[in-house]
C-alpha cells in the first residue's frame, strides 16, 4: 500500500478518465499483477480457495486496503467480487466452480450481484418480484433490478439474480432462488448507471437492469428452487463485515488527515488544533474508531470460533455501528479541512460518499437494528417470562 498504491492515488485517478466506459486503467493491472506475484491474492477466503486466512487475520489487512477507494481490487479483494465467490465456493457445483469461480480468482473476470430491485423495498428481500420461471431446460427470468453494482464494468461476465421461482409457497423464505446468468445473455438490458450522490463509481458503477425473457439453462440454478433467501443470508455476513473493515480503514486515514490538517491550517491567530473544538473533535474520532475496530475484531473472531450464524448478533452490531462511525469522523475531518474537504483534492468527500452509503448497502440500518434487537430479546427475554 504505502510503496505502490498511494504514491499512485493521484495518477490512477486521472487514468480513470481516459480509460473508456467501463475500462480500468492500465495502472490496475499492472499492480494486480504485482500483488498476485507476491501472494497478496484472494486473501478474504478462508480454506483452499483462498489465501488461508480467518476473518481475524483478514480484518487489518482489509483495513489497511479501506484507506484508498480502489486499493482492495488490487488484490482480488474487492466487492461484489468477494460475496460472489463465497457463494460460489459455499454453494456452487463443480461445473459452476470452474466456469465462474476460478476465472474469478484468477482475477481474469468480474461479477456483480443483482438483487435490488426499484419498485419494491429491497430491504425486505421478500419483497423481490423478479421472476424466474421454469420453462423445460430452461429459466426464463423476466424483472428490473438497479444498484447492481460492478455490471458495467467491461470484464464483468457473470450476473448472480436472486427472484422468485415459487411466489405462492406458503414459507416467504422458500419463494426465492439464486441464478447464474452470463451478462451477454441475450434479454439482459442495462438500462442506465445510477449515481451514489453524485458518484457514478466507474468503471463497474451501479446500473439499473432489465431482464427481458432472459433464458438460461436450469443447471445455472444455484443450490436449489427456494434456497436464495439462504443463499443471500449466508453471503451478506461476511460482505458486512469486510465493508466494516474496510470503513474503519477510512475513518482512521481521515483521523490522520484532520490531526494534519489542524496542525497546519492557522486561523484566528492559532492552528486549528489549538482551538478546544477541534481538539474534541479529534479526541471523539480516535475514541469512536477504537470503539468500532474492537467491535469488528470481536466479530471476526466469533466468525472465526463459532461460524457466521452463530456470531450474528455482533455481524449486525458492527454493521450498525462502524458505517455510522465512519461518516461522523469523516465529516468532522471534512469540517477541519473547509472547502478542501468537500473537492477532489482529498479522499474525504468519496470516502464520506461510500461510508453513508453503507447505511443502506447490505441492509439498513432499520433492519440491522430490528434483527438484532429481536434476537436478544428472545436469547435474555425467556429469564424474565420463566
Amino acid at each position: 500500500m504505502a510503496e505502490h498504491i498511494l504514491p499512485n492515488e493521484a495518477r490512477y485517478a486521472e487514468a480513470l478518465k481516459s480509460a473508456g466506459d467501463g475500462h480500468a486503467p492500465a495502472l490496475l493491472q499492472q499492480l494486480k499483477a504485482l500483488a498476485r506475484a507476491q501472494g497478496l491474492w484472494n486473501l478474504f477466503l478462508p480454506g483452499h480457495h483462498g489465501a488461508g486466512l480467518s476473518n481475524a487475520d483478514y480484518a487489518p489487512l482489509a483495513e489497511i486496503m479501506g484507506r484508498v477507494a480502489w486499493a482492495s481490487e488490487v488484490f482480488n479483494c474487492s466487492a461484489p467480487d468477494t460475496g460472489n465467490m463465497e457463494i460460489l465456493s459455499l454453494y456452487g457445483t463443480e461445473a459452476q466452480k470452474a466456469r465462474w469461480l476460478q476465472p474469478l480468482m484468477a482475477g481474469e473476470i468480474r461479477s456483480a450481484f443483482s438483487m435490488t430491485e426499484p419498485a419494491v423495498a429491497s430491504s425486505d428481500a421478500t419483497n423481490i418480484q423478479c421472476e424466474i420461471r421454469r420453462d423445460g431446460d430452461h429459466y426464463v427470468i423476466n424483472g428490473r433490478k438497479w444498484y447492481t453494482s460492478g455490471a458495467m464494468n467491461a470484464a464483468c461476465q457473470l450476473l448472480i439474480v436472486m427472484g422468485k421461482t415459487e411466489p405462492d409457497h406458503p414459507d416467504k423464505h422458500r419463494q426465492q432462488s439464486m441464478i447464474l446468468v452470463p451478462i451477454d445473455t441475450p434479454g439482459v438490458k442495462i438500462v442506465r448507471n445510477m449515481a451514489a450522490f453524485g458518484y457514478e463509481d466507474h468503471p463497474g458503477g451501479h446500473p439499473e437492469v432489465v431482464y427481458d425473457n432472459v433464458r438460461v439453462p436450469a443447471e445455472n440454478l444455484l443450490l436449489g428452487e427456494g434456497r436464495g433467501f439462504e443463499i443471500a443470508q449466508g453471503r451478506l455476513g461476511p460482505g458486512r463485515i469486510h465493508h466494516c473493515m474496510r470503513l474503519i480503514g477510512c475513518a482512521q486515514r481521515a483521523l490522520e488527515l484532520m490531526c494534519q490538517r489542524a496542525t497546519a491550517r492557522v486561523a484566528f491567530g492559532k492552528p486549528l488544533g489549538e482551538h478546544g473544538s477541534v481538539r474534541e473533535d479529534i479526541a471523539h474520532s480516535y475514541c469512536e474508531i477504537e470503539q468500532a475496530r474492537l467491535l469488528t475484531m470481536m466479530a471476526a473472531e466469533k466468525m472465526d470460533r463459532e461460524g457466521n450464524k452463530a456470531a450474528r448478533d455482533l455481524i449486525a452490531a458492527a454493521k450498525i455501528v462502524v458505517p455510522a462511525m465512519a461518516a461522523r469522523v469523516i465529516d468532522r475531518a471534512i469540517q477541519v479541512h473547509g472547502a478542501a474537504g468537500v473537492s477532489q483534492d482529498t479522499f474525504l468527500a468519496e470516502a464520506y460518499v461510500y461510508a453513508r452509503f453503507i447505511r443502506i448497502g447490505d441492509g439498513p440500518d432499520q433492519v440491522h437494528l430490528a434483527a438484532l434487537g429481536r434476537q436478544l430479546l428472545k436469547q435474555h427475554g425467556a429469564a424474565a417470562v420463566a
